[in-house]
This record gives C-alpha cells, sequence and structure tokens, in this order.
C-alpha cells in the first residue's frame, strides 16, 4: 500500500513539476512585447555607422523578420508537446540528417537571445546613470580591469564598473519575477507592456506631428563613406546585418507553444500579431530618429555606445526636467521587458534542450510554478559575465552571427519537414509562395552574415565561430557519454514515429546541398567586402 502511494506521490511531484498550459496568445504577445525595446540597443550604432540610410536598414529587416516567421508559424504547428521556439523544432527536422547539425539549431538560438540580458540591462543601466550623475562623475568613469582582451579586438576587454554592477542587480529583479511562472510572467508584463511601450509609441508618431522630421536629413542619400561603391555598400550591409537581431526577435512567441492553453489557434495568432507591432516599432522609431538627429547628430557622441539615444529621444517628444525622467523611466522599463521577454525565451530553450538530450541534463528541471529555475540560473550566470566586457555592441555582433546560423538552419527546416512530415497535420499551412520567400531569406541571411560580421570588428566572425563551435563537446558528452548514444523518450515526442523509432529521411542530398550553399555565401562575400575567408 506504502509502495502504491509512493508512486503516486511521484506522479503527482511529476505532473506539478513540468511547464504548465496556462496562457493564450495575447498573453505570449504580451511576453513578446518587449522586442521593439530592442531597437534602443543598436539603434545609435547602426545609425552612426550607416549614415542617412540606417532607417532603411531596420525596414527591410523587419520585412524579412515578418515572412521568415510564417515559416515558424507552420512548424511549430506540428510540435505542441514541445516548449523553447522554433529552433527545437528546426532541430527535429535537422535529425534524421545530422545528429551535431541538429543541437547547432538550438544552440545557436539560445546565444543568439541570451545575451539580450547583457545589452539590454547595461544600456538601461546607462540611461539610469546618466541621469542620476554628470557626464564627468566619478561613479560613470571608473572601472577595474580584470583582462585585456585586445587580441580578439581592440579596445576589449574584461572589466567592471557601475554599468557592470548596476545591470547585475536588473537582471537579478528580473528574475525574481520569471521565477513566478509564464502566467504571472505574462500578467505582469501585460501590466508593463502598456506603460513602457508608450514612449516608444510616442518617438515614432509625435516628430511627425510637431514637424520635427526633417527632408534633408535623408540626404544625401548615401552611406558614411560617401557613395554607394563596395565601402559604402558593406556598410550598409553591416547595418541590415545588425539589425536582424533585433527586428527578428518576435519570432520568440512561438516559444511558448508548450505552455498555451490551446496551441493549434494560438500558435499562429501570437506570432502574426507580434510581428505587426513590431513592422510599426522597427519601422517608424528608426524612420523619426533619423529624421531628427540627421548626419551630423548620428554621429554625436554618445550616439555609437547608446548611452545618449535616452536624451535624444526625451527631446524628440518635447519633455524636459520631470517629464524628462518620467520619459527616461519608461525607456528603461521598455529596456527591462526585452530584457524579461528574453530570459523567458531563451531559458526555454535550454530547458526543452535539455529535455531532449541536446544540451546538460541538470537544466530541464522547474520550479512550482513550471518556470525552468536551472535554466534560469544559468543564464543569468553567463550574462552576469558578459557584463564585465567593455563593448557590448560587439557582444551584439558576436549574438547575431549565431542568430543568423539558426535562421538559416531554421527556416530550410520548413521545407525539410514537408517532404518528411508531409502526412502531418498542420495546425496552419504557410502559403507556398511565402514558404518560398521563407527559404530564399534563409540565403540572403547567409549573405548578410558574410558580408556585415566584420564591419563590426576583425574578429567578429571568427569569435563567433568559436562559440558555435563549443556545442560539439557539450553535446558529444551528453549524448555519448550521459546518455549512451540514445536520445531520450522525450525528444521523440510529437516527431511522428513509429514504434520509437524515426522513420528514413526523404530529402536525400538536398539539405546538405542547402548547407553548402549557404557557407559559400558566408564565406564569398566575407571575402567579396573583407578581404579574407574570415
Amino acid at each position: 500500500m506504502s509502495d502504491i502511494a509512493e508512486r503516486l506521490n511521484s506522479k503527482s511531484t511529476a505532473e506539478v513539476h513540468q511547464l504548465v498550459r496556462s496562457i493564450t496568445w495575447k498573453d505570449a504577445f504580451w511576453v513578446a512585447s518587449g522586442v521593439p525595446a530592442l531597437v534602443l540597443f543598436s539603434i545609435g550604432g547602426i545609425a552612426a555607422l550607416v549614415g542617412t540610410p540606417s532607417w532603411l536598414c531596420w525596414t527591410v529587416s523587419v520585412v524579412f523578420g515578418f515572412f521568415q516567421a510564417f515559416v515558424y508559424a507552420e512548424i511549430a504547428g506540428l510540435f505542441p508537446g514541445k516548449s523553447g521556439g522554433a529552433s527545437v523544432y528546426g532541430a527535429a527536422a535537422w535529425v534524421r540528417y545530422s545528429k551535431m547539425i541538429a543541437p547547432l539549431s538550438l544552440w545557436s538560438n539560445w546565444l543568439a537571445w541570451t545575451p539580450v540580458l547583457t545589452v539590454g540591462s547595461s544600456v538601461a543601466a546607462s540611461y539610469i546613470l546618466a541621469t542620476l550623475f554628470p557626464s564627468t562623475a566619478a561613479i560613470l568613469t571608473s572601472k577595474l580591469t580584470v583582462i585585456d582582451l585586445g587580441l580578439i579586438k581592440r579596445g576589449l576587454e574584461i572589466r567592471i564598473n557601475a554599468v557592470s554592477i548596476v545591470a547585475t542587480v536588473l537582471l537579478l529583479g528580473t528574475f525574481a519575477i520569471q521565477h513566478r511562472g509564464i502566467l504571472g510572467t505574462a500578467k505582469l508584463q501585460t501590466i508593463i507592456g502598456f506603460v513602457a511601450l508608450t514612449p516608444l509609441l510616442l518617438i515614432g508618431v509625435v516628430p511627425f506631428l510637431t514637424g520635427d522630421i526633417l527632408l534633408s536629413h535623408f540626404t544625401p542619400f548615401a552611406p558614411l563613406s560617401g557613395a554607394w561603391d563596395r565601402a559604402g555598400w558593406t556598410l550598409f550591409l553591416g547595418g541590415i546585418y545588425l539589425a536582424a537581431w533585433s527586428s527578428y526577435a518576435f519570432e520568440t512567441a512561438v516559444c511558448y507553444t508548450r505552455e498555451f492553453r490551446n496551441p493549434e489557434k494560438d500558435t499562429f495568432k501570437a506570432i502574426f500579431w507580434s510581428g505587426v507591432l513590431c513592422l510599426g516599432a522597427f519601422t517608424f522609431v528608426p524612420l523619426a530618429f533619423q529624421g531628427y538627429l540627421g548626419q551630423e547628430g548620428m554621429t554625436a557622441p554618445g550616439i555609437l555606445d547608446g548611452s545618449g539615444v535616452a536624451a535624444v529621444m526625451v527631446h524628440m517628444v518635447g519633455g524636459s526636467g520631470a517629464i524628462g525622467n518620467v520619459i527616461v523611466a519608461l525607456l528603461v522599463l521598455a529596456l527591462l521587458l526585452g530584457v524579461s521577454t528574453s530570459m523567458a525565451g531563451s531559458s526555454r530553450t535550454l530547458y526543452q534542450g535539455s529535455v531532449d538530450g541536446w544540451l546538460p541534463r541538470y537544466l530541464s528541471k522547474v520550479n512550482e510554478h513550471g518556470a525552468p529555475t536551472r535554466a534560469m540560473w544559468t543564464d543569468l550566470g553567463f550574462n552576469v559575465l558578459l557584463l564585465t566586457l567593455s563593448d557590448s555592441l560587439f557582444v551584439l555582433a558576436v549574438s547575431n552571427i549565431c542568430y543568423l546560423v539558426f535562421i538559416f538552419l531554421n527556416l530550410q527546416s520548413g521545407w525539410i519537414h514537408r517532404i518528411d512530415n508531409a502526412h502531418v497535420r498542420r495546425p496552419y499551412r504557410c502559403p507556398n509562395w511565402i514558404m518560398a520567400i521563407g527559404v530564399s531569406l534563409g540565403f540572403v541571411n547567409a549573405f548578410l552574415l558574410g558580408a556585415g560580421a566584420n564591419v563590426w570588428g576583425e574578429g567578429t566572425l571568427v569569435t563567433g565561430i568559436i562559440a558555435l563551435a563549443v556545442i560539439v563537446p557539450v553535446f558529444w558528452y551528453r549524448h555519448y557519454i550521459v546518455d549512451k548514444g540514445v536520445f531520450p523518450a522525450a525528444m521523440l515526442k510529437d516527431l511522428h514515429t513509429k514504434d520509437g523509432v524515426l522513420s528514413s529521411p526523404k530529402a536525400g542530398w538536398f539539405p546538405f546541398g542547402a548547407l553548402a550553399v549557404g557557407l559559400l555565401l558566408v564565406f564569398g562575400a566575407n571575402y567579396y567586402f573583407h578581404g579574407s575567408l574570415l
């Protein structure tokens, strides 16, 4: 009798300690509503790099992201029992062809998403400190240098300063919110979202109404290099490359498929309406920023590193004094909304990767609220280390290498799933013409990776490749040492296997052909625009 009670108790505990189906698409929309704030991370850096065409970098990028989202919506519908977002669904397509390519999809997605915590919290910390102290204050200039990393990138170092300390405190506060589970997070972000998105809405609209957008600030329509030659196109493509890291990010709305009450309907609605929100934000905010500042203003101190962006945006909406401080506070909330969005999505990627046997087993534990706490602690610890790096734009640029690798693999997984799982019912089927655009954009992103990465530093592409390669020993240890070469039963869930065995791949050599073309575009573009393969 005691054995039966023990088994029932064990079963009850297992049922409680897992992700919970507690949200609708509206909740996921508000969790993803932090994405528009990501424009604040690099709007200054892209403007200072590209010049007057910088607004177009954002528009082109977010349109790319919108078409890609429909591919993700289809493949997410195939896996209502999995969490972790598009990378998990993409890995399921590649696993029939290569055990190593599949975890690369998931790993590259996490490496792309998790630095949002670092960049977002550090920019928010900069806004807070700039409001409290004058620019010459010792607290803003003092630092403790730990290691010089000049061999990777000139001026890069590991250091501790006021920004890294305040940013760490902000991350801990975000962690406390996430600890309550996705439903509690969604409810709080609904409230914060209404408030925090207000300044972005004002910034994107008010300057047009007040006549502060000057047409002269859009001319000459040429990159800062002065002409649309190879150097000019290099800058422009570098701008689109970096914008992708922010403007594609609303794909996080499909991270919560496992927690939707009705995943068949909620998945598409979540990503569609999140995409509509981002189309507006990433089009009008950069356009207003460009039209207000002009080329001279975009190259002013504080724009490139982002520290002066908040002050500029306050002036854009006519704020000053106490009103200006309120606007800055709202921008900080918007940034923290983005940080919270990232922590929710990236931690679930780690969690599902662990459950499916790609990543270390310890990451698969959740708390009594259904929050993947060990994955969240891993996210937090990794980003506390990243906060000590002196160049957040370099962190972002390296992260984006990983992101575009993930984008390529997952867009190709759309057609791979159609071949290997043609018989499986799809709650949402992407129109064929949009699927074709999405697949083509995978190769466009490979080209952007090669052309744009090293614009942000000579060692960017190499550093990104090294970061991606870390998954090899991580997966090898988990799969071959811990799991003895056998995937957990959970990995096969929703893969429509027969007797627990994956069916044979049906796409032949085409997936490998797509990989070969992608690699050719990456290294060919890097050689053409930068004069070397790496």
